[in-house]
């Protein structure tokens, strides 16, 4: 019997434990990987070309403070921006849901053309939508989601506002960071609501990145000492704002991340302290015959680091595997649309599964080096 066979015959001698071994340490690398996942994508800016030249100004007081319309004619006239439409949020309901996951936005159809770098129309027409006031551009996520094609009719329930919308769809876009949201004139929102002067936000689009931090001077500058003054910022620091809301998220998963990876290691060493202590007498003949601490050592290092890399690969594996292959937007009630388990993240859940792993080992050793022949003899008799 070689090294190898002996280690793999010692591992799985008692079978239950084993592989309850196995499925805790892939379920805690599961959840790690989960978490980590997670917390990349709460944090991680949108890195595309169009989020670095789009803009976001709004009411320096609060978000939910309106800015007045006429503000556009300033705005458009600022050296370096090259397309700028109102961007207000509606957040209606969509038919009897109590929450819905995408957005509304009420813009300026004509010039929100110029706003979309990355994104496509990939069904209709958006001249339709520019023609029709009641007519709305749907994200493609959406229409697949609930099954809509163009000329069929959303219906939302307002929440901020108090009144309701009825849209027909007349184009569809893709290829964009998030396409779910759904946009629509924002005539018919100031009509509804019988306010033409204001709106949400200003959705600009700068010459090039370069410029940006410019233009965001000049705007602001441009509102100062006003009756509403604006802060403007770009899109990727504008959603990273808005994600602090939440509080900070990277914290609170690593916390969760820490926890798990106690865990993990409370029940590594405690499988392999209890596995070895079994074997005690054995490990005693093995050094009566000969073997060396440092061979005695391997075999359990070996033995351990075994177990827990098969349940990493499982763990690591299946995570990768749910997130990757099922319908996330099904699973997450549309809340969730990207959920990428990067190379670095699994890396990282394999490395902390192997140092546990080799952790787990080193207790177990220590107390077959100090245990002498006789003693390890007199074990279990």
């Amino acid at each position: 019997m070689g090294p190898f066979s002996f280690v793999v015959i010692n591992a799985v001698r008692n079978q239950r434990r084993a592989t309850l071994t196995v499925l805790s340490v892939a379920s805690s690398c599961a959840l790690l990987v989960t978490l980590l996942t997670l917390q990349r994508e709460l944090t991680v800016p949108p890195e595309s070309e169009g989020a670095s030249l789009r803009i976001i100004a709004r009411n320096k007081v609060s978000l939910a403070q309106p800015l007045p319309a006429r503000q556009l004619s300033i705005v458009e006239k600022i050296p370096g921006v090259v397309a700028v439409s109102p961007f207000t949020f509606f957040g209606g309901l969509f038919r009897d849901e109590q929450m819905t996951s995408f957005a509304q936005f009420a813009v300026d159809p004509v010039r929100f053309r110029d706003l979309l770098v990355e994104g496509r129309v990939s069904d209709g027409s958006y001249d339709d939508f520019i023609r029709e006031r009641t007519a709305c551009f749907v994200g493609a996520d959406t229409m697949k989601r609930y099954g809509l094609k163009v000329g069929d009719r959303m219906k939302f329930t307002g929440t901020f506002y108090p009144v309701d919308l009825d849209l027909r769809i007349a184009a569809v876009f893709s290829g964009t960071v998030d396409d779910r949201g759904v946009f629509f004139h924002h005539k018919l929102l100031d009509e509804l609501t019988g306010d033409p002067g204001t709106v949400g936000t200003w959705y600009l689009r700068v010459a090039s990145a370069d410029v940006a931090n410019d233009v965001i001077a000049r705007v602001n500058r441009a509102f100062e000492n006003s009756a509403a003054e604006v802060r403007a910022e770009t899109e990727r620091a504008f959603q990273m704002g808005f994600i602090s809301m939440l509080g900070n998220v990277k914290v609170l998963t690593l916390s969760i991340s820490a926890v798990v990876v106690f865990t993990l290691m409370l029940v590594t060493v405690s499988t392999m302290s209890m596995a070895i202590r079994e074997r005690f007498r054995e490990l005693a003949i093995l050094k009566a015959l000969g073997f060396r601490r440092r061979e005695l050592f391997g075999f359990i290092l070996a033995e351990s680091f075994g177990l827990a890399a098969l349940g990493a690969l499982v763990g690591i594996g299946g995570a990768w595997a749910l997130w990757t292959f099922a319908d996330l937007q099904e699973m997450t009630g549309g809340i969730l649309v990207y959920f990428e388990v990067t190379p670095r993240i699994m890396a990282t859940g394999a490395v902390v599964a192997a140092v546990l792993g080799i952790l787990a080992a080193v207790a177990p050793s220590v107390a077959v080096a100090r245990t002498s022949v006789v003693d390890g003899l007199r074990t279990l008799d």
